[in-house]
């Protein structure tokens, strides 16, 4: 089975500079990667990684047809490349737009709340959870630096989705929700779902880890590296140095995304 990266975001190259731009002041970071096809392709290279989800987020009603032209694009050109699509609350045509990229054979949708402005307990958010149940895999962006019950998104609204929505296909990004974790375990053990490692390996203390690595079957644990903002293989060195899996395990994390509705060729 391929390895899998199933966290990363992939821009038009007209565009990249703009995004990448984005992430890095949001995010207070420091000059992050090129976020074009080409320089993801060679770090999936130098990772060993064969390939990787391509997420995009529409920030309005008006970037949901042109962010899923770009991702129905990007599936005709990079046969490395599992693009994910997008929607938007206030997009009101939304179901017919889930169906247009049933269509054209993708499996995969991206929400990012925070930059959205997406509260995750928008009624109509849980309407498209229904529609896409049995047909998309559901990735969300959770957690931010911001307290969780002033957050668009974290891992209690989450569960409130779970729990509405059972057997909804759900990956929740970041080990469960960004700067989120003490709240991880309390808010979502027991649930049924599958949480990546992105943008969280660098950042999350040894404790919350722990806590987080015993609460949860290993089985729902996905490679994830968040690129551009972080490097395949930067991802690849932390997982082998802070979660402890044996080599099967390790295998696992890479190959087990391929299992995934999003992901099934």
């Amino acid at each position: 089975m391929p390895r899998i990266d199933i966290h990363t975001h992939v821009f038009h190259e007209k565009i990249a500079d703009k995004a990448v731009q984005h992430l890095a002041d949001h995010y207070k970071l420091g000059q992050p990667y090129p976020g074009t096809a080409a320089d993801l392709k060679q770090k999936l290279d130098d990772a060993g990684i064969d390939k990787a989800v391509a997420l995009c987020a529409a920030t309005n009603a008006a970037q949901v047809i042109p962010a899923n032209n770009w991702a129905i694009t990007m599936m005709k050109t990079y046969p490395y490349f599992i693009p994910f699509g997008t929607l938007h609350t206030d997009y009101a045509d939304w179901k017919s737009e889930m169906d247009r990229l049933y269509e054209a054979g993708i499996r995969g949708l991206k929400f990012h709340p925070d930059f959205q402005k997406i509260d995750m307990l928008n009624p109509v958010l849980y309407d498209m959870m229904e529609e896409a149940k049995g047909k998309f895999t559901v990735l969300f962006h959770v957690g931010d630096v911001f307290p969780p019950e002033e957050n668009w998104s974290s891992p209690q609204k989450l569960a409130k989705i779970l729990k509405a929505v059972p057997g909804i296909e759900v990956v929740a990004a970041h080990l469960g929700g960004y700067r989120h974790w003490p709240w991880v375990v309390e808010s979502l053990k027991g649930l049924d779902f599958y949480m990546d490692t992105s943008s969280a390996l660098l950042y999350i203390d040894d404790e919350n880890l722990k806590n987080i690595m015993n609460s949860f079957p290993h089985e729902c644990f996905l490679f994830g590296s968040d690129y551009p903002i972080g490097d395949p293989a930067r991802e690849v060195g932390l997982v082998k140095k802070r979660l402890g899996f044996t080599d099967d395990e390790l295998d696992k994390l890479f190959t087990r995304a391929s299992g995934l509705i999003g992901l099934k060729g």
